[in-house]
């Protein structure tokens, strides 16, 4: 079966220094997979070099095993839809044509529908004419959410979802892109909650130093070995009655 998005080997060099060491992932359709690593180890990079947004230096990047640099830039908008780490918008436009920017290929009335639904999903319904530079930082994260579902893209991916949303909000998102997978979609989102990611995610790629350091299930991937020697943290993977948690501490 072809993967929805299959990056082997990359290798990127930032200012001099190798941001990835041949690292990769593999995703299927109906498959939620988790980026996890510390800071610095090339989640983000990794995942703008497998979308062509970043330079790189070797490896190959396929969607749904078409090489991605031969995909015109109007069907990759089509194949994938991106959410950035980076939340900032310049200009006061209202929620509902935020959301509307991502269904590019409907007309204007129906890219508005599909936004106004999208936004209903991630708890904005009645927000439709507020301008983003008016809300809280947390509700301009969920319209830019509300835009990658607008995608209705086969590949979803989402750098740093969860982060800086209260514990609903983050639950909500990414309750949301596990209801996204369910429905066929393929979806790779970065996370710094191992806790979170072990719950949500099916797989989970381990990055450390800009390598792949461990790839399966929570339960193989986050092992105390693992906790250890890339987090620095003495600690296991505890499955307890509401999902998986890691308990842990920084290592002495």
């Amino acid at each position: 079966m072809t993967a929805a998005w299959d990056l082997r080997e990359l290798v990127v060099r930032q200012g001099g220094r190798p941001a990835l060491r041949g690292a990769g992932l593999t995703v299927a359709a109906g498959e939620m997979v988790g980026v996890i690593g510390p800071n610095g180890s090339g989640k983000t990079t990794l995942l703008r070099a497998g979308l062509g947004l970043l330079r790189r230096d070797s490896g190959t990047a396929a969607l749904s095993g078409r090489p991605i640099d031969a995909i015109p830039e109007p069907d990759r908008a089509r194949l994938v839809g991106y959410l950035p780490q980076e939340r900032r918008v310049g200009w006061n436009l209202a929620s509902l044509d935020i959301a509307a920017l991502g269904a590019p290929d409907l007309s204007p009335a129906a890219a508005r529908e599909v936004a106004r639904t999208c936004l209903a999903r991630v708890g904005l319904a009645g927000f439709e004419g507020r301008g983003v530079l008016e809300m809280s930082g947390g509700e301009r994260a969920r319209v830019l959410l509300a835009r990658l579902l607008a995608t209705r893209a086969p590949l979803l991916v989402a750098d740093e979802p969860a982060a800086g949303l209260d514990p609903d909000a983050q639950l909500l998102t990414l309750e949301l892109l596990r209801a996204e997978a369910a429905r066929g979609a393929a979806v790779v989102v970065t996370l710094h909650d191992l806790t979170l990611a072990a719950r949500f995610c099916d797989r989970l790629v381990v990055l450390a130093k800009g390598q792949v350091a461990a790839d399966g299930p929570a339960a193989t991937a986050l092992t105390p070995a693992v906790l250890r020697t890339v987090f620095g943290l003495e600690g296991e993977l505890i499955q307890t009655p509401t999902g998986p948690v890691v308990s842990a501490r920084r290592a002495s």
